[in-house]
């Protein structure tokens, strides 16, 4: 432990008489509260030794942990862990539980922020057992509880904690601790999708802010409660609010809250047909958040302006905020923001697949023969990978690359793709650019996931034989073989302009005629996926029997001599 000064207030030999230690701890709370740190830290350490000496043992133990308070806050948690302690152990010499309680419920603070979380835990219950016949304490161990458990998105133990909390600060009649209370329940709510009691308790503590004029938490209630508004197409109330708390907090100069609000008005601009209006709220919160350090409104905010930018089709600039939002999300310490990280990040990759989907069948969409290729292949190739034990991140990349692997067809000409008869040798070279044209067009796109392999290398064979890199062996990436073999599967069991769709045997035989265009275990997890390899059988369409067609002129065509 850091050893702690002597006083400066009374230097030995000043003659001056020693001032009490509880006044010195008035002192240095004052100070506190006044945002004048040295000259509070200089205050608490001289309660400290004056308590020492007269042996105030429950001044000693207030002022130890409320330096313990300082020093974490000045980023020196480990001596902040150890004033916790002492007071911990000053408070239970003396025999007073309340005070001991107090100690380990700001132990369990400063864990809840070096993530410690399971020593948060414990140091909150402990303080419960200890210090629980106080409301006061009762209400705020409650309050973190309930805080702890949001961050690890168990939002019913959270309503369950902030309820109890609510109580607690009732019975001692303290009404700003309600109005919290109220404020948290109405969040955790929310997160439950209990819209109706999220309304209730938002409007309750933005009543008793407004009462005790506390401005920050009516501007708090008035943008949360917009978010419900939101949820619920009242986009006139949303609207309201969100405007009236960007007033708030432009009087109080919050700078990350403002953010917040913008975000709330870009969604409502959006919602109602107004993208203009929407992308203009929608940067200026990013703007203001980024000002501001507030990576979780930076991050929120990306999300929704990649949201306005896919349904105006703007895939491409779409994909490239989300990945700004990923990185952010990935940056946040959920301790302070006091969210849940993972949640947040689960519904942003949610985002991603429906923009990843829709630019994929929007490439399609002009070819009546293709439509829904992107995702045949996406859903066999996960089957395929789920048989072969890649884990879910290497899912959900493999997913992603699946919808967007034929990005570059966007650049063959349509009557190339289209066309009914065989390719001339120059159109299958055309054909056979996609890939590489595929990785051009997202150059400027880091994906949190690595989708490049799949887009380039999915025409690659095992044998050396395929495109655009020939690619050997095991030099072809695991997912991109598995979308390859999905790809061919899905294309031969549709119909094309130059022939009508393989049953499911006979592609089944194709590609078992082949098997050495992707490794064993590939080719196996493949059939596990679809079931026992059948007997070949040629398929029959329309009285005649189809020619079994090596699978390169399956897929591309074949070149006419």
């Amino acid at each position: 432990m850091t050893a702690i000064p002597s006083p400066v207030s009374n230097p030995p030999g000043s003659g001056a008489p020693a001032r009490p230690a509880a006044d010195l701890l008035r002192d240095a709370r004052a100070g506190e509260r006044a945002a004048r740190m040295p000259e509070a830290i200089a205050a608490y350490e001289a309660a400290i030794v004056a308590a020492e000496r007269a042996g105030e043992h429950l001044v000693l133990a207030e002022a130890l942990r409320r330096l313990a308070v300082v020093r974490h806050r000045r980023g020196d948690s480990a001596d902040a862990r150890e004033l916790c302690r002492r007071s911990h152990a000053v408070s239970r010499h003396a025999g007073d539980t309340v005070l001991a309680g107090e100690a380990l419920n700001t132990l369990g603070g400063i864990d809840l922020e070096t993530d410690a979380i399971a020593d948060a835990r414990e140091h909150f219950l402990r303080a419960l057992e200890l210090g629980g016949q106080s409301r006061e304490l009762r209400a705020r161990v409650e309050q973190n509880l309930g805080i702890l458990a949001n961050i690890q998105g168990d939002f019913d133990e959270a309503l369950a904690r902030y309820r109890r909390s609510l109580d607690a600060y009732r019975a001692s009649n303290d009404e700003h601790g309600c109005a919290i209370a109220y404020h948290n329940l109405g969040m955790a709510s929310a997160d439950l999708h209990q819209l109706d009691d999220a309304e209730r308790y938002f409007g309750q503590s933005y009543e008793i802010a407004e009462r005790a004029g506390d401005l920050h938490l009516q501007g708090l209630c008035l943008v949360n409660h917009a978010d419900v508004h939101l949820e619920r197409e009242r986009y006139d109330e949303a609207q309201r609010n969100a405007e009236a708390a960007l007033v708030t907090f432009d009087r109080l100069g919050a700078l990350s809250d403002k953010a917040d609000a913008y975000r709330v008005l870009g969604m409502v601009f959006r919602e109602t047909g107004r993208p203009a209006l929407a992308e203009a709220r929608l940067r200026s919160a990013i703007e203001l958040a980024l000002s501001a350090g507030a990576v979780l409104h930076q991050a929120e905010a990306s999300r929704e302006l990649a949201l306005l930018h896919q349904a105006m089709g703007r895939n491409q600039e779409a994909l490239t905020l989300l990945n700004a939002a990923h990185r952010l999300f990935g940056r946040l310490d959920a301790r302070r923001e006091q969210v849940h990280v993972d949640g947040k990040m689960a519904e942003l990759e949610a985002t991603y697949l429906a923009v990843v989907r829709e630019w994929g069948q929007s490439i399609e969409s002009a070819d009546p023969y293709t439509f829904g290729h992107c995702e045949r292949v996406a859903r066999h190739g996960v089957a395929v990978a789920r048989a072969l034990g890649m884990d879910q991140r290497a899912q959900t990349t493999l997913r992603l690359g699946a919808y967007l692997h034929d990005l570059g067809k966007v650049r063959v000409p349509h009557e190339i793709l289209n066309k009914p008869g065989p390719l001339t040798r120059n159109e299958l070279e055309v054909v056979q650019m996609h890939p590489i044209w595929g990785i051009e067009l997202l150059a400027g796109v880091e994906f949190p996931w690595d989708l490049k392999p799949i887009i380039r290398w999915h025409h690659e064979r095992y044998d050396g034989t395929g495109y655009p890199d020939r690619l050997r062996g095991d030099e072809i990436p695991l997912s991109s073989q598995v979308v390859g073999i999905a790809d061919v599967y899905d294309a031969l069991t549709t119909a094309r302009p130059y022939r009508l769709a393989f049953s499911r045997a006979a592609a089944l035989a194709q590609i078992a005629s082949c098997r050495g265009f992707w490794s064993g275990a590939v080719y196996d997890a493949f059939v596990t996926s679809l079931g026992q390899l059948p007997a070949v059988e040629p398929p029959v369409r329309s009285g005649r029997r189809l020619t079994l067609d090596p699978i390169a002129s399956v897929l591309t065509h074949a070149p006419s001599p």
